[in-house]
C-alpha cells in the first residue's frame, strides 16, 4: 500500500530538515519539563496545596486541545516553515509573559504565562510530528520519532539540573519549616524574594526563542510538498475522520499516555520533596534519564528487531509493573536505587520514587509507536488525524488533576494508582485497537 508522504522540496534532502526538527524538539522539551522543577517551586510561592499546584499541567496541557485546530488551520494558510517560525514567537511570548508573574507573584498570571508557552508549542507540534512520520517509510516511523525523543527527554535531563542551579540554591531557607518560623509578612517577603529569581532564566529563554525563531525564518528550509499517492478520490467528509477507529481509538490511548508521562514526570519532583528527599529539584532528571534509555532502545530495536506494536505492547505491560511498584513499594528504604543507580554515582532514592522514574522507561516508545499505527490508511484524512491525535495531548491537563485530587484525599503515593487503567488502555489499543479498521 502506498501512503500519504511528506518530502523535501527536490534536491534539499533531508539532513537538514531533520536536524532543525530535532532542536525544535531539544527546545519542546526544555519548555515541557521545566513545569516538573516549576511545580514545587510555585506551591511555595503560590502556598498551593497538590490540586491546585497541578493547576501548571492543567494550564500548559490544556492549550492542545483548544489550539490544536486552529493550528492546523494556520499551518494550511501560512505553511510549515512559518508556522515554525510563529510558534516560536508565540512561545517568546509566553515565557516574557513570566516576569510580570514573577513581579506580582500571582498564580492565575504564571497560569496565563504557561498556556500562551503551551500555544506556540501547540502550532510546532502540528507540523512536526506528521512530518516526521511521513518523511521515511512507515515501518520505521518509529525508529525516527525515537530520535526525536532524545533531543526532547535530553532536554528534560538538562532542564531540572539548570533550574536547580540558577533558581533553587539555598532553599533551606524556605522550608516548610522556615516559613512557618516567620509571622506572615515575614512569609509573604520571603515568597516574593523566591518569586523574583524567575525574571532572569525566563528573560533568557524569551531572547533564545526569538533568537531561533530568527534563524528558522533565514534558513535555507524550504516549505515541504505533499504527495497523496494512495490518497481516496472524492470528497473531504468534515468529520470523516471519525469513522477511523484507528486514529480516534490511538487519540484517546495518547490522552492516556501523555497524562502518565506527565505524572511521572512532573510530579516526582514534588513527591520527592514530601517524602524529605534532599535533591527533589533534580528527580524530574531520573525520569527523563530512564526516557533516554527508551528511545535509545527503540532507535536500535525498531523496526529491526521489534515492530512497533511490539513496542507498545511491552510499554504497556511495564508501566502496569512499574505503577504496582510505585503504589506498593517502600517509601523510606532505597535498597533497589542504591544497586542499580549507586555504582555510577547516582544519588540513591526511596524505591517507590524509583519506580515512579522508571515508567520514563515505559514511557518513551509510546508516542512513537502510536502515531504511526493510527495515521496508517488515513489517507486524505492524515492532516485531520494529526490534528485530532495532538488533540489528545489534552490528558496531560486532565489525568495529573486526578492525580492530585487523590493524593490530597488519600496519600501521595496511593494517588498513583490513577495511571493503572490508562496503561491497560494502551494495552488495548496495542493489541486490538490499532487493528480496527471499522467500527
Amino acid at each position: 500500500m502506498h501512503t500519504k508522504t511528506l518530502t523535501p522540496t527536490a534536491g534539499q534532502g533531508v539532513l537538514l530538515p531533520m536536524l532543525f526538527i530535532g532542536l525544535m524538539f531539544f527546545i519542546l522539551g526544555f519548555v515541557t519539563w521545566l513545569n516538573g522543577s516549576l511545580i514545587p517551586f510555585l506551591k511555595i510561592v503560590c502556598e498551593l496545596n497538590n490540586f491546585q499546584a497541578l493547576w501548571v499541567a492543567f494550564a500548559f496541557y490544556i492549550a492542545y486541545t483548544v489550539m490544536a485546530l486552529p493550528s492546523a488551520a494556520m499551518l494550511a494558510r501560512i505553511g510549515y516553515k512559518n508556522g515554525m517560525t510563529a510558534g516560536l514567537g508565540v512561545m517568546a511570548l509566553g515565557a516574557l509573559c513570566f516576569i510580570p508573574a514573577a513581579k506580582s507573584g500571582l498564580y492565575p498570571v504564571f497560569l496565563l504565562a504557561l498556556f500562551t508557552l503551551a500555544s506556540g508549542m501547540t502550532l510546532m507540534q502540528t507540523a512536526i510530528n506528521p512530518y516526521i512520520v511521513c518523511i521515511g517509510p512507515r515501518e520505521s516511523a518509529a525508529m525516527r520519532i525515537s530520535i526525536m525523543g532524545l533531543f526532547n527527554k535530553g532536554a528534560g535531563i538538562v532542564v531540572p539540573l539548570v533550574f536547580t542551579a540558577l533558581i533553587l540554591s539555598g532553599m533551606e531557607r524556605f522550608s516548610e519549616s522556615a516559613l512557618a518560623a516567620l509571622d506572615a509578612a515575614g512569609r509573604e517577603a520571603l515568597r516574593n524574594e523566591l518569586s523574583q529569581r524567575l525574571v532572569f532564566p525566563y528573560a533568557v529563554m524569551a531572547a533564545g526563542l526569538v533568537a531561533f525563531m530568527a534563524l528558522i525564518h533565514f534558513s535555507s528550509l524550504r516549505e515541504p510538498e505533499l504527495e497523496a499517492a494512495d490518497a481516496p478520490s472524492g470528497e473531504v467528509k468534515r468529520w470523516g475522520v471519525f469513522q477511523h477507529p484507528q486514529v480516534v481509538l490511538g487519540a484517546i490511548a495518547l490522552f492516556g499516555y501523555v497524562g502518565v508521562e506527565v505524572i511521572a514526570g512532573d510530579t516526582i519532583g514534588l513527591y520527592g520533596r514530601q517524602l524529605g528527599v534532599a535533591h527533589y529539584g533534580v528527580l524530574t532528571s531520573y525520569t527523563m534519564g530512564f526516557m533516554v534509555l527508551g528511545y535509545l532502545l527503540g532507535v536500535a530495536l525498531i523496526p529491526r528487531w521489534m515492530s512497533q506494536r511490539a513496542a507498545l505492547v511491552f510499554s504497556a505491560v511495564s508501566g502496569i509493573a512499574f505503577v504496582l511498584g510505585v503504589a506498593l513499594s517502600s517509601s523510606t528504604e532505597s535498597g533497589i536505587s542504591q544497586a542499580l543507580l549507586g555504582w555510577v554515582g547516582v544519588p540513591a532514592v526511596p524505591n517507590t520514587v524509583f519506580f515512579l522514574a522508571l515508567l520514563g522507561l515505559s514511557n518513551a516508545l509510546v508516542w512513537p509507536s502510536i502515531w504511526p499505527l493510527a495515521l496508517e490508511g488515513l489517507g486524505k484524512y492524515t492532516a485531520a488525524g494529526s490534528a485530532l491525535l495532538i488533540m489528545g495531548i489534552a490528558g496531560g491537563a486532565l489525568i495529573p488533576m486526578l492525580y492530585g485530587h487523590f493524593a490530597d484525599v488519600w496519600t501521595p503515593q496511593s494517588g498513583y494508582w490513577v495511571m493503572l487503567p490508562w496503561y491497560a488502555l494502551i494495552l488495548f489499543y496495542a493489541l486490538f485497537g490499532s487493528r480496527l479498521r471499522r467500527w
